[in-house]
């Protein structure tokens, strides 16, 4: 690829994506399964792009950050659509898997660890200037911290804004520990990621020696 080509191609990446995200979004925000719970769970998507657009201009991130957080909105955005116990891709999953519950909501929160430790990372390598390898397992103790957190807030919100949603909001299908194993499955997903970036660095080291 010539670098003419490559520079559009980095200019023009996030206002694409964004549109079709944009257009997705608008889709799915057309007759929801349930809209109470819709617009509880958009609540995450509003607040993020908000913090996103508002800290364009003193920090932006890559193109592949960018990517990988959109690829974790999406997922979020069908969840929210659908209520994550009832999401079809769910259901394929259980019965191919023979498991006992829908467990979308647990694929979408190994996602966040998995997908956004390279964003998190971006952020503690070029604001706060910390060395990769600290980088790498700081983003994942902040990812852990932000599930946990996360779970917080959402039992709290689902209480205070409709407390009847509750179930349907929180996704726990009757598990009394499904926010412990919620975070874990984050904590799983960055763990994962954090190595495959550990063992990227240390091929890469041994290549130039």
């Amino acid at each position: 690829m010539n670098p003419a080509t490559a520079r559009k191609i980095d200019i023009y990446f996030l206002p694409v994506a964004v549109a079709s995200y944009l257009a997705f979004w608008i889709v799915l925000a057309i007759r929801p399964l349930d809209r109470g719970d819709w617009l509880l769970e958009n609540l995450l998507i509003f607040i993020s792009v908000g913090v996103l657009g508002f800290t364009y201009r003193k920090f932006q991130f890559s193109n592949f950050s960018y990517g990988l957080i959109l690829m974790f909105l999406v997922l979020h955005t069908i969840g929210a659509h659908y209520t994550y116990a009832k999401v079809p891709a769910g259901f394929w999953l259980q019965e191919w898997l023979h498991l006992s519950r829908n467990h979308y909501d647990r694929v979408v929160h190994f996602a966040f660890g998995f997908v956004l430790l390279f964003p998190m990372r971006e952020v503690l390598l070029r604001s706060a200037k910390a060395h990769a390898p600290w980088a790498t397992w700081l983003a994942v103790t902040a990812l852990a911290a932000l599930s946990s957190f996360f779970e917080i807030v959402e039992a709290v919100v689902a209480q205070i804004v409709r407390p009847e949603l509750g179930a349907a909001y929180l996704g726990t299908q009757g598990d009394i520990w499904d926010a412990q194993k919620d975070m874990a499955a984050a904590l799983v997903g960055a763990v994962l990621t954090a190595c495959w970036l550990s063992v990227g660095s240390q091929q890469r080291k041994r290549s130039t020696k």
